[in-house]
């Protein structure tokens, strides 16, 4: 329905919260034309029968579904029974103050496809947060920006808070798993014009966290799909096909120079050169098969290659502390110290160069 708001909320034995959520998000939306849309996972603690008789004096309407689990997934359900143009994903806990909605309202009024609550951006913050929980928080978002760079632009990727048109995703193949659904959209979503609106996360007050060891396990798991859908295993595979090419390419001109060109007795030179040449090899090839679609418009050619060999050279040196590291400090055997710290130098040169080279 045109101008009608869909605030969708998945719920698990939220009894506790739900009388204040309704009264919070009706006075948030008052005077809008609104729903505010339970997905139920079957809480059985009294969930369902006090949503239902709220929904006599509120516009409530509720869902329990009988065989499935999960937030995200109770959020895809939800955005397919949702009959208004703009649809609201919000925790029943409170952490997420139902206020909020009328700023995202003003945002997706003024244009935006996709409003974010953000605890990331000025005037953002997270209430009563311990140091190993705001660790989690950051270390998962520094993952995200990493492995997906379509986020990379979002402050607060993780947030579970947010509004957006339903064209987003009306044709979006949403395939979510464990609690981070914004992901999903993020990736999956059909959007111009994104923005974020700072809130203040808070501290529950009724009932218990979903957050657990298995939760962190799910958003690892969610991180891998969506890296498999985008492309972004192939893409580092490729970058590792060409990795091992340019190993060949560094003994080759090594071989060539001291055992033809005379410097037999300046190895290490010979060595530098290989390097080199090896850096030169694996860019041109990596500029023509694994980064051939993201090269940015206003970057120049040799601005990329300048680039490429810093981030490389620099590999170069982590290869060498690690493997001085695991050999030299730790005893660990020589060519295992050494596959480490390929491993790691590898990882530096494709992360590097996929957020800096080639956006």
């Amino acid at each position: 329905m045109e101008g009608k708001i869909s605030v969708i909320v998945p719920t698990y034995r939220e009894k506790d919260n739900l009388t204040a959520l309704v009264e919070q998000v009706g006075a948030a939306l008052s005077g809008q034309n609104y729903e505010l849309l339970l997905v139920d996972d079957d809480s059985r603690d009294g969930t369902a029968e006090l949503a239902q008789a709220l929904s006599a004096k509120h516009p409530l309407r509720l869902v329990v579904r009988q065989n499935e689990r999960g937030l995200a997934s109770a959020v895809v359900h939800g955005f397919k029974l949702a009959d208004a143009d703009t649809l609201a994903v919000m925790d029943a806990d409170l952490q997420h103050p139902p206020h909020v909605l009328a700023d995202m309202l003003k945002a997706i009024q003024s244009g935006a496809d996709l409003v974010i609550a953000s605890r990331y951006v000025p005037g953002g913050s997270c209430e009563g947060w311990s140091t190993s929980r705001r660790i989690i928080s950051k270390g998962a978002i520094f993952l995200a920006h990493l492995l997906l760079p379509k986020t990379r632009k979002i402050s607060d990727p993780m947030s579970g808070f947010f509004m957006l048109r339903k064209s987003v995703v009306s044709q979006a193949n949403l395939k979510p798993s464990g609690y981070k659904i914004l992901l999903e959209v993020l990736i999956e979503g059909d959007y111009q014009k994104a923005a974020e609106v700072p809130y203040r996360f808070r501290v529950r007050e009724k009932g218990e966290s979903k957050l657990s060891a298995k939760t962190q396990i799910d958003y690892l798991k969610h991180l891998f799909s969506l890296m498999k859908r985008t492309g972004e295993i192939t893409r580092f595979v490729k970058f590792c096909l060409v990795g091992a090419s340019g190993v060949g390419v560094n003994l080759g001109v090594f071989w060539v120079l001291t055992r033809f060109a005379g410097l037999h007795e300046e190895d290490f030179l010979a060595l530098a050169i290989g390097i080199e040449v090896s850096i030169l090899s694996n860019f041109t090839l990596n500029e023509l098969f694994t980064f051939r679609d993201c090269r940015p418009p206003n970057s120049h050619f040799l601005v990329r290659l300048l680039k490429f060999n810093l981030f490389c050279l620099v590999g170069a040196g982590i290869q060498a502390g690690v493997y001085g590291l695991f050999y030299h400090v730790l005893g660990v055997y020589d060519l295992i110290s050494n596959l480490i710290g390929i491993a790691v130098a590898t990882l530096w040169n494709y992360f590097m160069n996929r957020r800096w080279t080639w956006q």
